[in-house]
C-alpha cells in the first residue's frame, strides 16, 4: 500500500467517523428541544408563536454543529491538504 492509498483510506474513514459522531449530538439535542417545546405549547397554547419562533432559532444553532462536521468531512474527502504534500515527495 502506498502512502497515497493510506492517506485516502484514513481520510475517508475519518470523514465517516466525523459525520457519525457529529450527527448524534445534534439529533439528540433537536429531539429534546422539540419535546420540550411541544410540552410548553401544550401547557400554554397562547404562547405558541413565541415558543415556535424561539424553537426554530435554537434548532438552527444546534444544527450548525452538524453542518460544521459536514464541512470538515467534505474538506477531508475532496480538498485534503495532505494530498499535495504526499504527491510533492
Amino acid at each position: 500500500m502506498s502512502s497515497v492509498d493510506i492517506i485516502g483510506a484514513v481520510s475517508i474513514i475519518t470523514a465517516g467517523i466525523t459525520m457519525a459522531i457529529g450527527s448524534i449530538g445534534p439529533a439528540i439535542g433537536e429531539g429534546m428541544a422539540l419535546a420540550r417545546a411541544l410540552g410548553a405549547i401544550a401547557q400554554q397554547p397562547d404562547e405558541a408563536n413565541t415558543i415556535t419562533r424561539t424553537l426554530f432559532v435554537g434548532l438552527a444553532m444546534v444544527e450548525s454543529t452538524a453542518i460544521y462536521c459536514l464541512v470538515i468531512s467534505v474538506i477531508l474527502i475532496f480538498a485534503n491538504p495532505f494530498w499535495n504534500y504526499v504527491l510533492a515527495q
